[in-house]
């Protein structure tokens, strides 16, 4: 799944257009690189979101495209 749309069926971004944004302007690191919104995410990786507050970094837990409200946390651990 891409990072970007990743970000926003987690909640973690509440649009995706917020998660392309973030990539673009180098907010994004998964496994300590920066990427591109297109960057596709595998189960076990270390994603970093630098926000103004500070950072929030996780780790995938399970990709799920179509994943509801309630299955949305399950998808990733905070670190």
């Amino acid at each position: 799944m891409r990072i970007d749309k990743f970000l926003k069926v987690s909640r973690i971004l509440k649009r995706r257009s917020l998660a392309v944004a973030a990539c673009d302007v180098g907010k994004v690191a998964v496994n300590g690189k920066q990427v591109k919104p297109s960057y596709k995410l595998k189960i076990g990786d270390v994603v970093t979101i630098e926000f103004l507050s500070g950072t929030l970094t996780f780790r995938v837990k399970d990709l799920n495209e179509k994943a509801n409200k309630e299955e949305a946390s399950k998808l990733y651990e905070i670190l």
